[in-house]
């Protein structure tokens, strides 16, 4: 924010917005067969900062799944991702910064929501899940290269730049704004590669936003996943081919036949029969053991979150916004406002290399950046 945020008006503005979305009043219960989640009646409370980006939130049955904080000028919303996903906790945000600016300045603003609420709440995967299942999309995995050194310590880097600058950029190279971002991840993350490890395909994970292939205004969860790899041992390794090599994965992966089987496989563990009537600390240790090789096929996840948008009144009290995601790994978060964009970074390697090199390449390429960290890096001596 542009100006030091009044908490007493903040707590008015979530309580505003927690009626809108009432996914966010609950928890999360463990039942018989499956994880559910359960309405509650426990008042979200605005709360001083005092934990890093992205510390847990669930702890057990009782815990929230969702908190708002703030810290002089800034206004933090952390939610666990099992409640809404990167479009979903926008479209929050968004809604909780408008009614706190449109109160503290009283601006008349009359809020109303983008959709119906039974549209906001409807689940997405349900609607569209058809029993005709295919064998297009991306269903593949590959055992990937995985970044070294890792921590129990999550690291947060924030870069800041203009999106016009990255745009001409892109377009210098005849290519979208995300397809460069992530040849840039994959060329950063090669700098690092021993030669021995050139053999595992480098394979990044990017989440797409299903609404704008599906028709929804849902807030819960409604995303699918690609990913695309590059192989340093089969191919010459030059940015122009990554960008080629890319470019073709995301014009192949990002067509509504392939998402729709991505979404049917998703949806159908729900409906098989045969699994539902497994109980739940049965099913349990396979869903970690399958999640856990699926980790073995993903070696850095790039998220385009999108663009932040407000009222016309409310931008002149709001400076900008950041988008960050846990990882056990190496995630990248984009996100724009007012022609900004911002590279938000999470990391538990403990030598932040790939990132320097990402951003080394950008400003190589011209773009002015902006960087911030939680922590300071330094020779030990």
């Amino acid at each position: 924010m542009n100006e030091p945020v009044d908490p007493e008006i903040l707590q008015r503005a979530l309580d505003r917005m927690v009626s809108q979305y009432p996914n966010l009043s609950t928890v999360l219960r463990r039942g018989v067969f499956w994880y559910y989640l359960e309405r509650t009646s426990r008042r979200a409370r605005v709360v001083p900062e005092h934990t890093p980006p992205c510390a847990q939130l669930y702890q057990d049955s009782r815990s929230s799944l969702f908190e708002v904080s703030y810290w002089n000028n800034k206004i933090n919303f952390d939610v666990f991702h099992v409640v809404a996903d990167g479009a979903g906790a926008i479209e929050m945000l968004q809604t909780l910064v408008t009614e706190y600016v449109t109160e503290a300045h009283k601006l008349g603003i009359e809020r109303k929501p983008k959709a119906a609420l039974d549209e906001r709440m409807e689940d997405g995967f349900q609607k569209y899940y058809k029993t005709e299942t295919s064998s297009t999309g991306t269903a593949q995995k590959m055992h990937a290269y995985r970044l070294p050194h890792r921590g129990k310590e999550l690291f947060v880097f924030e870069g800041v730049c203009e999106v016009k600058d990255v745009l001409l950029v892109a377009h210098e190279y005849e290519t979208t704004l995300t397809v460069y971002l992530a040849a840039v991840l994959f060329q950063a993350i090669y700098g690092g590669m021993y030669v021995r490890d050139r053999k595992k395909p480098v394979v990044v994970t990017v989440p797409v936003d299903l609404r704008s292939y599906f028709p929804s205004h849902t807030a819960r969860n409604f995303f699918s996943i690609i990913r695309a790899s590059y192989d340093f041992s089969e191919r010459t390794g030059s940015f122009a081919d990554i960008i080629e090599q890319t470019a073709a994965v995301f014009q192949r992966e990002l067509t509504a036949e392939n998402l729709a089987a991505r979404l049917n496989s998703l949806a159908a563990l729900e409906h098989n029969f045969l699994l539902r009537p497994i109980p739940l600390f049965l099913k349990y240790p396979a869903l970690f053991v399958s999640g856990k090789l699926s980790d073995f096929g993903e070696t850095a996840v790039l998220s385009n979150i999108g663009r932040f948008q407000l009222p016309e009144e409310v931008q002149p009290y709001v400076k900008g916004f950041g988008v960050f995601v846990g990882t056990d790994a190496l995630q990248l978060c984009t996100c724009s406002y007012n022609g900004r964009l911002h590279l938000g970074f999470t990391t538990t390697m403990r030598d932040p290399a790939v990132i320097r090199r990402f951003c080394n390449r950008l400003t190589a390429d011209g773009i002015q950046l902006e960087i911030r960290s939680n922590t300071m890096y330094g020779e030990e001596k």
